[in-house]
């Protein structure tokens, strides 16, 4: 067994730490930079023709262990150039899998405020592990402005 993330314990050939209870993370500093190449949304409304693939340019910075700055510019799934801009806070911990959410700032959608920017909160549930990591996000839907989705995203630790 080895230390993982926030003192989680993880065997190298099974995963004893997923069984592991929820925990309130310690709010420490941290300094790292991490960018991503966009998103894969797999939408729950699959009869919309929306766009799967969001490619695009991010970067997140985290400078505590329970809260980072992210933003970006991705080509959304109505095909459309969005902009974001938040902060993500995720104080709990199951193991490995960082718990929380990111709020911020949107733009591009041409179904909410014309394409303006709106505020949303989106659960989500990060890993990483050295210089690889994972965020998943439940995106809600809203009315028939934006599409629900299982979002993921990859990204990479530069610093």
């Amino acid at each position: 067994m080895k230390k993982f993330l926030f003192g989680a314990t993880f065997a190298a050939l099974s995963f004893p730490a997923l069984a592991d209870p929820l925990v309130t993370v310690e709010n420490q500093p941290v300094s790292e930079l991490w960018i991503n190449p966009g998103f894969y949304s797999y939408h729950f409304q699959r009869d919309k023709g929306l766009d799967d693939t969001n490619p695009g340019i991010g970067v997140e910075y985290r400078f505590s262990s329970v809260a980072a700055v992210t933003a970006g510019r991705f080509h959304n799934s109505d095909r459309q150039m969005s902009n974001y801009a938040g902060i993500y806070y995720q104080p709990w911990a199951i193991g490995p899998a960082r718990i929380g959410a990111v709020v911020g700032g949107f733009d591009g959608y041409p179904r909410m405020r014309n394409g303006g920017w709106f505020l949303a909160a989106i659960p989500v549930v990060s890993v990483e592990y050295q210089r690889v990591g994972v965020n998943f996000a439940i995106v809600p839907k809203y009315k028939e402005r934006l599409h629900g989705a299982l979002s993921v995203q990859l990204k990479f630790k530069l610093m």
